[in-house]
């Protein structure tokens, strides 16, 4: 099973960099910079969501009926021409699900630390949401998930993999302070420049050239 950061570094993930970048007019580095954060956090966040009564039920539902993998089949087509208004409203609706009330703390934390403008910020995460799904269904396709435990071993999984300074992050992740909110400590990871160790902040290390 590949991790995450096995795709943001593939030609694959090169391609979504690229195709980001052109749609919100941001750099290649500034988006690679977002994506970096954006992507593990919707991980992050989803993990926590399976361990919610009927969140494995709902997501394995959303993933075999619309994500199967297929948008990271055709990057050439999603990103040509500019990205369709149906995958960044069906962007959008995944970041309600997933996010709820936190979605502008979540924008306005990666945009502080990334230095990006929080409007760029949401259509980044508009288009990241689907392709990280995608991303999920393929995966959970090819492990032949089933239920809540090989969904939340699925995410753990995909979230690991990263550099042995980061290997605490899905620990850290899980709502460090015990609250029931995942999102205020990666929000607070992200603000504070990823000084916490293991913060998602440096979650790519030296991934592009930092």
């Amino acid at each position: 099973m590949s991790g995450l950061l096995d795709l943001l570094n593939s030609p694959a993930g090169r391609q979504v960099i690229s195709g980001v970048a052109s749609q919100t007019g941001e750099s290649e580095n500034k988006t690679a910079d977002v994506l970096s954060m954006a992507m593990p956090l919707l991980l992050g966040a989803m993990k926590k969501n399976v361990s919610t009564p009927g969140g494995a039920e709902g997501l394995m539902s959303a993933l075999s009926s619309k994500h199967n993998g297929g948008i990271l089949d055709n990057l050439g087509g999603l990103f040509g021409g500019g990205v369709d208004n149906s995958v960044m409203e069906d962007g959008a609706g995944i970041l309600g699900h997933v996010f709820g009330n936190k979605q502008s703390t979540v924008e306005m934390a990666l945009s502080q630390k990334a230095g990006v403008d929080s409007s760029t910020i949401a259509s980044i995460l508009k288009i990241a949401a689907p392709i990280v799904m995608g991303y999920l269904g393929r995966e959970t396709a090819q492990n032949n998930v089933k239920d809540a435990s090989g969904m939340n071993n699925l995410l753990g999984g995909l979230l690991g993999g990263q550099p042995s300074q980061n290997q605490s992050l899905i620990t850290t992740l899980l709502d460090a302070d015990g609250d029931g909110s995942i999102l205020d400590d990666v929000a607070g990871m992200v603000m504070d420049g990823g000084k916490k160790k293991g913060g998602i902040g440096g979650l790519l290390g030296g991934l592009f050239g930092k």
